[in-house]
C-alpha cells in the first residue's frame, strides 16, 4: 500500500499544550462502540519510528463538513485530559472513498505513544471530539510494534478478525516482505453460558493442536478453503495474528445450522434437536418463530429480523477467535439488546440496562486478552442475574420483544 502521507512531527505534538483545553465534564459513555452503522473502526501498522493509524467511518459525510480531523492521547479511558491533541493536515487528500464509507490514514511518532495509553481520532465539533463516539484504540506493545496489517484483494485495511472462507486478502507488511505462516487449529468454541452461571466459562485447552500449517510471503494474495481458526506469523515479529475463517454469508447468517444455533439462549436442548431433526429445519425455524408470535406473520417476521440482526451486529462487533454471538458480550448484545451505557476502564467494561425489574441493571466485563483475541472480555458471572435473564428470555418466548437500539 502506497505509504504517500507524512507522519505528524513529535516536537509539534509535544508544543501543543493540553492546559489550553477544557476538562472532559462527565464520565465518558462509549455506548457508540457498539452502534456497527456509527463505530468508527481503527487500526494500526508500525512504519521504522511511526505509527500509521487507519480509520474507517461508516459514514463518509463525516469527513466532508468542513470539520478537522482531531486526534489525542490519553493515559487511561477515564482521563479527563489528553496527555496531548493535535489535527491531521489536508484532510481531503487523505479521505479514501468506499460507496458511502471512507477511511483515512495518518502517522504519530511512535515515541509520543506508550503502551497502557489510549488513542482517540474524531471528525467532529471540538466540544464532541473527546466522547465514546471518537474511535478509541488501546495502544499494547504488540500494537506498537506490528509492522503489518490485513487488507482486502485491492490494498484497503481489513478491519476486522475473520475472512469468509475462499475471500482473498494479504497481509501488507511495511519494507521488504517477509516469510509468512498460517497454523490452523482444531478448535471448537462452544456459546457463552447464562449471566448466572457461577461455573463461568468451560475450560478451553492451554495449548490447541494445529491441524496443518501453510507457509508463503507476506503482500501476496491468500485464500483459506478451511474454515476455522488461524494463527498468522510474520518472520522476525514476536507475536502472531489471530484469525476466524468462516463461512461465505458471515456474519449473516442463512442455513438452518447457522438459524439454529444461536436459538441456544431461548430454547431447551430438546426444542433445538426436534428443529435440527425435522425434515425441512428452516421451515421449522420459520414455524417456531410463528409460534412464538401467536401466529401473527407480521409479528414473527419482526422478531425473526430482530433476533438475527442482533446476532448479525454481535458478529460484526466481537467476533475473533468464535463467532460474535457466542461470545459473552455477543450473549447480551443478542438476547438484551445494545447497552444504554457503557463505562470503559483498562481492565473493564460496565453496561448498564435501565428499564428492568431493578430499574437498572449494570453488567461488569473484565479484559482477558488472548492471542487469538486480544479485545476479548469475561463477563462476571453473578446469581442475582437469574431473574432478570429469565424475564428477557420469557419476553422473546412470548413474542413481546421488540427492536431497540440501545440509545
Amino acid at each position: 500500500m502506497p505509504t504517500f502521507l507524512r507522519c505528524l512531527p513529535l516536537g509539534l505534538l509535544l508544543l501543543l499544550s493540553w492546559a489550553a483545553h477544557p476538562l472532559v465534564a462527565q464520565r465518558r459513555d462509549f455506548t457508540g462502540q457498539y452502534q456497527p452503522l456509527r463505530r468508527i473502526q481503527v487500526d494500526t501498522r508500525r512504519e521504522g519510528d511511526s505509527l500509521r493509524v487507519y480509520l474507517y467511518f461508516p459514514d463518509g459525510s463525516v469527513l466532508q463538513r468542513g470539520e478537522p480531523l482531531r486526534v489525542a492521547v490519553w493515559e487511561n479511558y477515564q482521563a479527563k485530559r489528553p496527555l496531548w491533541r493535535t489535527t491531521v493536515g489536508q484532510l481531503a487528500r487523505r479521505i479514501h472513498k468506499a460507496e458511502s464509507a471512507a477511511w483515512v490514514e495518518f502517522c504519530v511518532a511512535a515515541a509520543a505513544v506508550q503502551p497502557g495509553q489510549v488513542l482517540s481520532a474524531s471528525c467532529a465539533p471540538e466540544n464532541e471530539a473527546d466522547t465514546g463516539d471518537a474511535a478509541w484504540l488501546s495502544i499494547s506493545r504488540e500494537r506498537l510494534a506490528r509492522p503489518f496489517l490485513l487488507t482486502d484483494s485491492l490494498g484497503d485495511p481489513l478491519l476486522r478478525r475473520y475472512v469468509r472462507r475462499g475471500e482473498r486478502f494479504l497481509i501488507d507488511c511495511y519494507g521488504p516482505d517477509k516469510p509468512t505462516t498460517a497454523k490452523h487449529y482444531d478448535a471448537s468454541f462452544v456459546a457463552a453460558l447464562p449471566p448466572m452461571s457461577t461455573a463461568g466459562a468451560p475450560p478451553q485447552q492451554r495449548k490447541l493442536p494445529a491441524r496443518d500449517s501453510l507457509f508463503f510471503r507476506a503482500g501476496q494474495l491468500l485464500t483459506l478453503s478451511q474454515p476455522g481458526l488461524y494463527a498468522l506469523r510474520v518472520s522476525g515479529t514476536a507475536a502472531p495474528v489471530g484469525l476466524l475463517v468462516t463461512d461465505e454469508d458471515f456474519p449473516e447468517l442463512n442455513t438452518a445450522d447457522e438459524l439454529i444455533q444461536p436459538l441456544i439462549y431461548l430454547t431447551t436442548s430438546a426444542e433445538r434437536n426436534a428443529l435440527r431433526e425435522a425434515a425441512q429445519p428452516k421451515r421449522a425455524v420459520d414455524q417456531f418463530w410463528l409460534k412464538v408470535a401467536g401466529g401473527n406473520q407480521t409479528q414473527a417476521r419482526q422478531l425473526i429480523r430482530t433476533y438475527y440482526g442482533r446476532v448479525a451486529a454481535a458478529n460484526q462487533l466481537f467476533t475473533a477467535h468464535k463467532a460474535g454471538w457466542m461470545t459473552d458480550r455477543g450473549m447480551l448484545y443478542t438476547v438484551l439488546g445494545a447497552p444504554e451505557t457503557v463505562y470503559r476502564t483498562a481492565t473493564e467494561e460496565n453496561w448498564v440496562y435501565r428499564g428492568t425489574r431493578e430499574g437498572s441493571t449494570t453488567y461488569t466485563f473484565r479484559h482477558k486478552p488472548s492471542t487469538f483475541a486480544p479485545e476479548h472480555y469475561e463477563l462476571v458471572r453473578r446469581p442475582e442475574y437469574e431473574m432478570l435473564w429469565y424475564a428477557a428470555v420469557e419476553q422473546w418466548r412470548k413474542g413481546m420483544t421488540t427492536a431497540r437500539s440501545g440509545r
